[in-house]
């Protein structure tokens, strides 16, 4: 029994490709092109009417689960070791902290708003100004992650790898496929450069085929 998770190369799901990794649970990889359109073709619509990635089958449960947050959290609390989720009941929260914003307002909005525009206004005329604003929410935020990977330890709970980690690791990426000078944020430079240490994280490279600029 394994899961199987529905991902696409370099996409968000990429964070949940490593913390399987790290896990070294057992998994059947279920490849898929956004840009070929295939999370929208009826297979996959029946999978995961969401038509996104990840979408995680879980053994013994009926429908995949989906959105990023709750796939991390889930396989962090189902596996003891290694550790992914840090002890306290506070840092858990630092770790939701995290997790929503990441993904709700540096994914969902401003990412969003570059590579997504018609999901904010149906006038394709207004797409220009659309992306441009999203540049703006991605450039900002990218300040407000160097400055909290500034504070001590090397990762976003400082001594605690957690399954913020990964997530972190995808948007630093998709920060320079967007144009943005990634050089600046030496904090996350430096956070990047741990993560590419981890041998985990360099099978899923190698396996999507993914480079992380520096």
């Amino acid at each position: 029994m394994s899961y199987q998770l529905y991902y696409s190369s370099g996409a968000c799901s990429m964070a949940v490709h490593i913390v399987l990794e790290e896990l070294g649970a057992p998994t059947r990889l279920m490849p898929l092109r956004i840009h070929d359109g295939d999370t929208s073709k009826p297979g996959y619509l029946a999978i995961n009417p969401k038509g996104r990635v990840p979408a995680l089958a879980i053994p013994g449960e009926a429908g995949v689960l989906t959105e990023l947050p709750a796939i991390l959290t889930f396989l962090a609390e189902s596996h003891d070791k290694p550790a992914l989720l840090p002890p306290t009941a506070l840092q858990r929260g630092r770790v939701q902290e995290w997790l929503a914003w990441l993904a709700g307002w540096m994914h969902g909005t401003g990412y969003g708003l570059i590579w997504r525009p018609h999901r904010f206004s149906a006038d394709p005329d207004d797409a220009p100004a659309l992306r441009e604003q999203g540049l703006k929410v991605v450039a900002q935020a990218n300040q407000d992650v160097t400055e909290r990977l500034a504070q001590p330890g090397p990762w976003a709970l400082g001594d605690q790898y957690s399954v913020v980690d990964p997530f972190l690791l995808v948007l630093f990426r998709w920060g320079s496929l967007v144009g943005l000078d990634m050089s600046e944020h030496t904090a996350w430079i430096e956070h990047t450069r741990c993560m590419l240490q981890r041998p985990a994280v360099n099978r899923v490279l190698e396996r999507e085929e993914v480079t992380i600029p520096l």
